[in-house]
């Protein structure tokens, strides 16, 4: 399916696994398609990677305003950049926190053209924050949501279902081909990969593998603020766990291969569908939605987030049968190449800008 116009999609920044989706959503707008995105700030330690091919990138300049909770970011240069892409539709991410934003759906409303919002979905309140969102959220002529549950959450406030389209988030493309796994011998190998931060909860990780009587082995991929503070509490309680450091794109494949489980303990993570696409299963703590479509009772455990117990219950469960862990990781690899990849989620989108176009 094509998009027959010329596209203009908005980020705050661009983090290098939106890269190739970025592109294969280009390849599929006849007019071409613009992208705009700005700098993030230097603590979020979001790796940029590689610029894309396809999709015509031009840079913003991000304010960050504010932190925590009241944070804002209010990106200079999206006018000019509209005036200069002259797209018909326009995507913009879905969220309140970036300022400039109606004034590029006013840019657009002048000239009778239709702009989409993509995002999470909405966070849950009632009174003048559920009146808030929803009169923001109803300026869009449609909107895209991550998951599901986000899909739900912009039809409890009353956007019209009809107007909501799921596009399942995904980092990784179709596979090429079947992977085959030989049965786990010895020792089975948990993988973690991401930014090693407080909310990710490797802490609870390596407490819960040091409590186990048979230990597996423990490899943890990545790098953050909250690394030193994991290294020294490896060093007390689980001496064995390897911290490899920040990897990307091929450069990370060896360690999926090698792994018999992904585990994620805490929130967020794109690299829950990457790791599938590796025919491994996975355990991951409930977050924004994306979990709940990539996680399923046969490809995987989805658990309660800041829960030890569960954790450990889930770790003990899943190492306690290596076959089924190479059954599951199966149809990990299934859901991957048939549901949930790059390819699907730009059809998703291609489909909603095709409907919302008429």
């Amino acid at each position: 399916m094509k998009y027959p116009h010329r596209l203009a999609l908005q980020q705050r920044v661009l983090p290098a696994y939106r890269v190739p989706f970025f592109d294969e959503l280009a390849r599929r707008c006849e007019g071409g398609m613009a992208l705009l995105a700005g700098q993030p700030r230097t603590e979020e330690m979001i790796a940029e990677g590689a610029l894309p091919q396809v999709a015509q990138l031009t840079r913003a300049q991000n304010f960050h305003l504010l932190r925590g909770g009241a944070y804002v970011c209010y990106q200079r240069g999206l006018i000019r950049w509209l005036q200069a892409s002259d797209p018909q539709a326009l995507i913009l991410e879905a969220n309140p926190r970036y300022l400039a934003a109606p004034f590029a759906l006013q840019w657009m409303r002048a000239r009778g053209r239709k702009v989409l919002g993509w995002g999470l979905g909405a966070p849950r309140g009632a009174g003048f924050k559920r009146a808030f969102w929803s009169a923001y959220l109803n300026q869009f002529d449609g909107l895209i949501a991550y998951s599901q549950r986000g899909a739900e959450e912009y039809a409890a406030l009353g956007f019209p279902r009809l107007k909501i389209f799921t596009a399942h988030n995904a980092a990784a493309s179709k596979p090429s081909a079947p992977i085959t796994r030989a049965p786990l011998r010895g020792q089975p190998t948990i993988l973690f990969v991401g930014r090693l931060q407080a909310r990710k909860r490797v802490d609870s990780l390596l407490r819960v593998c040091a409590a186990l009587p048979n230990p597996p082995r423990l490899q943890i991929v990545g790098d953050g603020p909250d690394r030193a503070r994991l290294e020294e509490l490896a060093q007390r309680i689980f001496p064995a766990a390897e911290f490899i450091g920040a990897k990307h794109g091929a450069e990370l494949a060896p360690y999926f291969l090698q792994a018999d489980l992904f585990a994620l303990p805490g929130t967020g993570g794109l690299a829950i569908q990457e790791a599938m696409s590796y025919a491994l299963p996975v355990l991951v703590a409930k977050g924004d939605g994306t979990q709940d479509d990539l996680v399923r009772a046969n490809n995987g455990w989805l658990i309660e987030p800041e829960n030890e117990a569960a954790l450990l219950d889930a770790v003990k469960n899943a190492l306690s049968d290596s076959a089924r862990l190479r059954s599951m990781g199966q149809e990990s690899f299934r859901i991957v190449a048939e549901e949930i990849n790059i390819e699907t989620m730009a059809e998703a989108f291609t489909r909603a800008l095709n409907a919302c176009d008429g």
